[in-house]
């Protein structure tokens, strides 16, 4: 499959479904050139997956490079348990995952859709599994009507799909011979099956648009100094509210109208007793597959940048200080992971994010981290940032340094990293600033 970004090329795929004895053998590969916060990245993601007779997941490795990141992760089902081992910056963690039912993976969703029969009408549920957000998530799939498409310059006929992930919409087309002619999804990109040797050997790659651009929101109003605001207020539309996290902690949602109002840091506790924090905030504390907080040289780290420092606002100052002047500010295309981050000293504002909360969390600070769209030269982007517990939760953006983080950053999610949730508002989403 060459793959396109509206009409310039910008990657291919291989994929590869077998039959065995007990089910099936997947291996996909997929390289893309991806243009991101104005810079040009090429990123490879390869995926091997055992499925049983129902298409259903048995086990998988996955693996995805890009510059000097890289990251893999491998998993077996058993029961209602994934046991899963993941890889970044030479350490290895292993954990399990409890799923309430049996998943799949997202690259054989089609093939199991294609087993069904294609009857026009028949709508489907899937649980898919992925690892790069380690959760289980329904994808539908609504099966429709035959058309006839252009591929490689002839007309040919096949069934058309509509798939629903997070609230937003893909389309899919399957041929007669069950194979997939053609793919439709964000931010104008499109699969389109060719040959081996035209995927490899044909059209050059390209530079598509800057994806970070494209995603993004034009603002009504120029707001030239955000850090001196204490509320911003805007009309929001276009989207669900109920798909997002809008209302609570400093932001307050009433109707479609939301308030947003600079935290005080007056009142926070000179000290934290980690062994009776609430059930929120010791959730908050513990480590993950990408915020390694209990990883030795996290916690070395943290040590460092915080000396002897017990006052919980003056060790997140440190913190926030020590990332923003210690990170180099360049788009990464991986799955973000505070290992990595550190080692390597790059990354955009998820890195920053996902660090800060393990080096936090390492110094016992509770940390979120909370992603949605930030104001950035006339536009508000789609960003990540953090959320501190100092005796009550503040915001904090070590990208920019910010302690509380400026008011214009909205937020749509919050917990660990949940870039997946934004999915539903991209293209959506109607901002309007009213004071």
């Amino acid at each position: 499959m060459n793959i396109f970004q509206k009409d310039k090329k910008i990657g291919f795929s291989h994929k590869t479904f077998t039959k065995n004895k007990k089910g099936y053998l997947l291996q996909e590969n997929v390289f893309m050139r991806i243009n991101t916060l104005g810079m040009v990245q090429d990123i490879n993601l390869k995926t091997h997956g055992v499925l049983n007779d129902n298409f259903t997941l048995s086990s998988f490795d996955f693996k995805i490079s890009s510059g000097r990141f890289n990251f893999s992760a491998t998993g077996s089902v058993s029961g209602d348990m994934i046991n899963l081992e993941t890889r970044s910056s030479g350490a290895s963690r292993t954990f399990g995952i409890k799923i309430k039912k049996k998943p799949y993976i997202a690259a054989g969703i089609l093939d199991a859709i294609r087993a069904t029969g294609l009857k026009a009408g028949e709508k489907y549920t899937f649980d898919v599994f992925d690892p790069t957000t380690m959760s289980q998530e329904p994808v539908m799939v609504s099966v429709l009507d035959i058309e006839n498409i252009n591929i490689q310059g002839s007309m040919k006929a096949a069934t058309k799909l509509l798939m629903n992930f997070k609230g937003t919409t893909q389309f899919a087309w399957i041929g007669e011979d069950g194979e997939v002619l053609k793919e439709k999804g964000l931010l104008g990109i499109n699969l389109e099956k060719t040959s081996r040797k035209d995927a490899l050997y044909g059209l050059p790659l390209e530079t598509g648009e800057d994806l970070t651009k494209v995603a993004s929101i034009a603002s009504n109003v120029v707001i030239k100094d955000a850090a001196v605001l204490q509320t911003l207020k805007l009309e929001i539309g276009g989207i669900k509210y109920s798909d997002v996290n809008l209302h609570g902690e400093r932001q307050i949602l009433t109707d479609n109208i939301l308030t947003i109002d600079k935290e005080s840091l007056s009142g926070l506790a000179p000290v934290l007793d980690v062994d009776n924090l609430e059930t929120l905030e010791t959730i908050f504390m513990q480590p993950g597959p990408f915020i390694q907080s209990d990883h030795p040289k996290i916690k070395t780290q943290a040590k460092k940048i915080i000396q002897n420092e017990i006052v919980p606002f003056k060790k997140a100052k440190k913190l926030i200080n020590w990332v923003y002047n210690n990170i180099e500010k360049r788009p990464v295309l991986s799955v973000p992971d505070a290992l990595s981050t550190l080692e390597n000293r790059i990354g955009d504002c998820n890195e920053h994010a996902v660090l800060l909360a393990a080096l936090a969390r390492a110094s016992g600070i509770p940390t979120r981290i909370e992603t949605g769209l930030a104001y950035i030269n006339g536009r508000f982007y789609y960003h990540a940032w953090n959320l501190l517990y100092l005796g009550k939760w503040i915001t904090a953006d070590s990208a920019f340094g910010q302690i509380p983080a400026d008011v214009t950053r909205i937020r749509f999610t919050t917990g660990s990293l949940q870039q997946l949730d934004l999915m539903s508002i991209i293209g959506r989403i109607k901002l309007k600033v009213i004071e």
